[in-house]
């Protein structure tokens, strides 16, 4: 299988499976010497792993299985600091269910990978997804956690994702001081009880919901990314895109701006009188011609439904002799029913991974 791996000079390898062993991944490209707390890392975990409360209040959304998730550094961080060799680091599973799986050995769940996995690899694990599953995001969250650290030496960044509508019911606020206050991760503790209370009614039919998960980076210096291929938004869609769940991502005015004109989407500039460019709006999400502009980046990603659910659905089986025939199925196990607040943290994640790799990328564009 190819493509386990992300980034140019800080890269990323993610490796292991849903209901393996373990999974985990080896980081490559940090400078030696930078700070590395460990507890970051386990608290960035902890905030994606399943079977959490959030809040201290119950949340209709998450799965029942519970994993620790507990990060073991095998390699590069000695006495606090980066070696400037690989990181490598495990999370052991602890709460499989294999059993719950059993009869997907020769189904294909609708909605997930197994079927499109099976047609190129013509084998797969199909226990919990193997490779396809959600899981395998928590190798990136810990990734995410050693990029943010190196992004800090850098520049002065914040990035905060957070959960801007999820079952169809929508945000009214911002407050990012309530983000990690309710269930859904939302910046509005009052719409978050109302997505709470819409995702349990979804749940009681035993089906699921999407939504959109927003994220802003501020302090990004002006000229991060490159003008022809290596743009930043597209850098940064490829990653998004790459989280098994997401099904579409918008910068700024997004699909909104091909109903503008000019004068309304241009972004106009001032000058500060810090020195520093002042912008009067942020239609094109902190990036133009591919660099950023030192505006904040601002995108939004659509997260489709889980497509776990507990209704009985129309799919196809597999013979030994690789003969489809139609059957019905009704999945099993423990499956979340909005995702919402778990990718909140994975998306924060990937966006710190490829803000590392094109922030060290640039180091080496001038003198």
């Amino acid at each position: 299988m190819a493509q386990n791996t992300i980034g140019t000079i800080f890269k990323v390898t993610t490796f292991g499976e849903s209901h393996g062993a373990g999974l985990g991944c080896i980081v490559d490209g940090v400078p030696a010497g930078v700070k590395i707390d460990e507890a970051r890392i386990q608290a960035a975990l902890d905030r994606r792993k399943p079977g959490q409360s959030f809040g201290g209040k119950n949340n209709a959304s998450v799965t029942a299985r519970k994993e620790d998730d507990k990060a073991q550094i095998l390699s590069g961080i000695f006495e606090g600091k980066s070696e400037g060799t690989p990181i490598g680091i495990v999370i052991q599973n602890t709460s499989q269910h294999s059993k719950d799986y059993g009869n997907l050995a020769t189904t294909f769940r609708p909605g997930h990978a197994d079927f499109s996995f099976y047609s190129k690899y013509g084998f797969r694990d199909y226990r919990g997804g193997g490779r396809s599953s959600g899981r395998e995001t928590a190798a990136r969250v810990a990734a995410g956690a050693i990029a943010l650290q190196v992004l800090e030496n850098l520049c002065d960044i914040k990035i905060t994702a957070y959960t801007e509508r999820a079952a169809g019911v929508s945000i009214n606020k911002v407050d990012f001081s309530e983000i990690e206050q309710n269930a859904l991760r939302a910046p509005d503790n009052e719409a978050a009880a109302k997505m709470n209370e819409k995702i349990e009614e979804i749940r009681s039919n035993k089906d699921s919901a999407g939504g959109i998960i927003a994220c802003r980076v501020s302090g990004l210096p002006a000229g991060l990314g490159e003008p022809v291929f290596g743009k930043l938004d597209a850098e940064l869609a490829k990653a998004i895109l790459s989280v098994g769940a997401v099904k579409g991502i918008e910068f700024g005015a997004g699909f909104g701006a091909a109903d503008l004109t000019g004068s309304v989407n241009n972004d106009n500039m001032r000058a500060a009188s810090d020195g520093k460019v002042k912008f009067e709006s942020n239609n094109a999400g902190g990036i133009v011609g591919g660099i950023s502009n030192g505006n904040d980046i601002f995108f939004r990603v659509a997260v489709k439904p889980v497509p776990s659910i507990f209704q009985s659905q129309k799919t196809i089986s597999v013979d030994e002799a690789g003969r489809y025939t139609d059957c019905d199925l009704v999945i099993e196990g423990r499956h979340d029913v909005c995702l919402c607040p778990r990718i909140v943290p994975v998306i924060e994640a990937m966006t710190a991974i490829v803000l590392a790799d094109l922030l060290l990328q640039n180091r080496a564009s001038r003198i």
